[in-house]
């Protein structure tokens, strides 16, 4: 699955929803007129107005079904990476998932996640912690792995 269609899919649970967001973000970019200054540009703008676009779904459809978390991971992970680890992050909450998709999945350092979510570098650095934390506990690592 393409990697920018991974996003909203964490974010929403949802196929359909997540291919509306991906057609949404694709018709602003086309109609984006100014020129990114680098390809880091361009990928944080993507980044961030897909997390615009998220958020305004959700407000939009506040409650509604939510796909079961088995077929979610079913259709978001490759075959190689170990579907418990994203089963666990799936399992955190919104504020820690965030963060650790940026960060492991997207590869975004912790001043680059802040910028990207608006929250203070030190912020982010605790939340990634504590997500670690969460994720150890539900997964039974040791603390050195």
């Amino acid at each position: 699955m393409c990697q920018r269609r991974r996003l909203p899919l964490v974010r929403l649970k949802n196929r359909e929803d997540t291919e509306d967001i991906f057609q949404t973000v694709f018709l602003k970019y086309l109609q984006h007129t100014k020129p990114f200054e680098s390809a880091e540009h361009e990928k944080a703008w993507f980044i961030q107005v897909t997390l615009n676009a998220c958020r305004d779904l959700l407000r939009f459809w506040a409650r509604r079904p939510t796909v079961p978390l088995e077929e979610l991971t079913a259709q978001a992970v490759p075959e190689s990476e170990d579907r418990g680890v994203l089963e666990a992050v799936l399992s955190l909450p919104q504020k820690y998932r965030d963060t650790v998709y940026l960060h492991y999945y997207e590869g975004y350092s912790a001043l680059e996640i802040g910028a990207l979510l608006g929250r203070n570098t030190n912020t982010v650095y605790t939340l990634l912690n504590r997500a670690r934390a969460m994720l150890r506990e539900k997964l039974g690592g040791d603390e050195d792995g």
